[in-house]
């Protein structure tokens, strides 16, 4: 299996044709204080795969801080049914909603493993205080 893309968005779901959407992707977000949680952030990691990938796979996500200490990880399975007849690619959107725990500024990384194999990682750079545009700038 290999990663298409893997990014943070405000939503995300999958239609009932299969189709997934995708509302808000961000990098980037700015806390008022710390330590904060950025609330139902949606990791949101487009996996591709064929007829080899075919039973079970572990998936575990890593999230860690700008000194590079782990604040959270969690494991779960992927189940890869067999495809129909004739397809040789196929697309397993994979979408978890979480809560961001964030503890101090700096860039912030979410790592994505299958099968205890690193394949992709989302970086987040997380600001605090109050925005300089927020700060009652005069505009003339």
């Amino acid at each position: 299996m290999q990663v298409s893309f893997a990014l943070f968005a405000d939503a995300a779901n999958l239609s009932q044709e299969g189709k997934l959407n995708i509302l808000g992707v961000f990098d980037a977000v700015q806390v008022g204080s710390l330590p904060a949680v950025h609330p139902r952030a949606h990791l949101v990691v487009r996996l591709k795969g064929g007829r080899d990938d075919v039973g079970m796979h572990s998936v575990t996500l890593t999230w860690t801080n700008p000194a590079e200490e782990e604040l959270w990880s969690s494991t779960g399975q992927l189940d890869v049914g067999q495809p129909p007849p004739g397809v040789t690619e196929m697309d397993m959107p994979l979408i978890a909603a979480l809560d961001l725990p964030i503890d101090r500024a700096g860039t912030y990384t979410m790592s994505i493993a299958l099968d205890n194999s690193s394949v992709a990682q989302v970086a987040l750079q997380v600001r605090s205080g109050i925005p300089p545009m927020a700060r009652g700038a005069l505009v003339s």
